[in-house]
C-alpha cells in the first residue's frame, strides 16, 4: 500500500494538486534508493546544503507547507498527518477549490 502522501498524489494530481518533497542533506543516491523502495512518483528535490530548511525554518520533519494557486502560504503542518482521513481530504478539497 502506498504512503498517504503518494496516495494523495495519485488521487489529486489530475485536479491540480502538486506534491513536492524536499529531502534535507542526504545524497542523491540515498534519496534515489528510498524513492525506488517506496515506489514514490511525486517530485523530490534535494537540499544538500540545508539552505531550504533554514529559509523555511524547518525544525522538525515531516513539515508540510500548503501553497495556494496564488503562490501564498495557506497552511503549515508539522509531524505526521492523516492526509487520507476525512479531515485531511476535506482540507485538500478546500485547498483545490481556492
Amino acid at each position: 500500500m502506498p504512503s498517504d502522501i503518494e496516495q494523495i498524489h495519485q488521487e489529486y494530481r489530475d485536479r491540480g494538486l502538486s506534491i513536492v518533497a524536499v529531502d534535507m542533506e542526504e545524497s542523491p543516491e540515498k534519496v534515489a534508493r528510498w524513492m525506488k523502495e517506496k515506489n514514490v512518483s511525486f517530485t523530490v528535490l534535494l537540499d544538500r546544503s540545508g539552505s531550504v530548511m533554514r529559509a523555511y525554518d524547518v525544525r522538525a520533519t515531516p513539515a508540510v507547507f500548503a501553497i495556494g494557486r496564488d503562490g501564498k502560504l495557506v497552511a503549515k503542518a508539522i509531524g505526521v498527518k492523516q492526509w487520507t482521513s476525512p479531515r485531511g481530504r476535506a482540507f485538500l478539497e478546500a485547498l483545490l477549490r481556492q
